[in-house]
């Protein structure tokens, strides 16, 4: 197993290494966001139509409702400040194991919505805002993730940019060249390849994490934290060796 995702978590990184965690990243997201808006009705992967509500929320006076938005916000901002705490601190011991830290956490986190979410089912509505906050920081979590590991090349919680990426390359493919000579427009077949991967990626995530959660509940966000214990395991044994010698 350990050789089929050797470096994907590493702190020495390839562009490979990145595209493959991206992707299995952007499945989780996806599956996490589809799962989470049939448990809660609410999707908490873009901060940008909560931003936007919030502006509608306040003109239109339902202050309640611009607050917890405003909440829902620095959920997300507080887990991509975690990532970053986690990682700039594993990076100055030296571990391996860095980038891990936070898919850890969020490994954790992913479990403690499923209990939430079974609390929602057996017992009170209650949940239902804590969930949301608890949502709202995986994926700022996650998303800070692979921006810091590929250098802000990747993003996995929301595809707008991916998709406006995807048009602007294809854009390119299918330009037409009159002139044979001068300035030539050319797409980037590796940027495009990448681009076409993790929104589908993010797709296939949605599809997988709805059939999931319609037909088993929340017993489907078990198989996605343990995709990211199963990824972290190696450097963290790594790292063990390293501290046990």
């Amino acid at each position: 197993m350990f050789p089929l995702i050797r470096g994907w978590t590493d702190v020495q990184r390839s562009p490979e290494a990145n595209l493959r965690l991206g992707l299995v990243l952007t499945f989780v997201a996806g599956a996490t966001n589809a799962g989470g808006f049939l448990a809660v009705g609410s999707y908490t992967s873009h901060m940008t139509g909560i931003v936007s509500s919030v502006a509608d929320d306040l003109v239109l006076g339902n202050m309640t409702l611009a607050l917890a938005g405003v909440v829902c916000l620095g959920a997300f901002v507080s887990g991509a400040m975690c990532t970053a705490i986690m990682v700039n601190w594993g990076l100055r011991l030296q571990l391996r194991s860095s980038y891990c830290l936070p898919l850890l956490l969020e490994s954790a986190a992913l479990l403690v919505f499923g209990i939430f979410g079974t609390a929602i089912a057996a017992w009170s509505q209650q949940f239902v805002p804590l969930t949301v906050l608890l949502l709202c920081f995986i994926m700022g979590l996650q998303n800070a993730v692979i921006t810091k590991i590929s250098k802000a090349e990747i993003r996995t919680t929301h595809i707008t940019g991916l998709v406006t990426d995807l048009g602007i390359e294809l854009g390119k493919l299918v330009y037409m060249n009159r002139r044979p000579h001068g300035h030539r427009v050319r797409a980037e077949r590796q940027r495009l390849r990448v681009q076409l991967v993790l929104v589908l990626g993010f797709f296939m995530g949605g599809l997988t994490g709805a059939l999931g959660f319609k037909h088993w509940g929340f017993i489907t966000t078990v198989p996605l934290a343990a995709t990211l214990w199963i990824l972290c395991l190696r450097p963290l044994l790594l790292d063990l060796r390293g501290r046990a010698t």
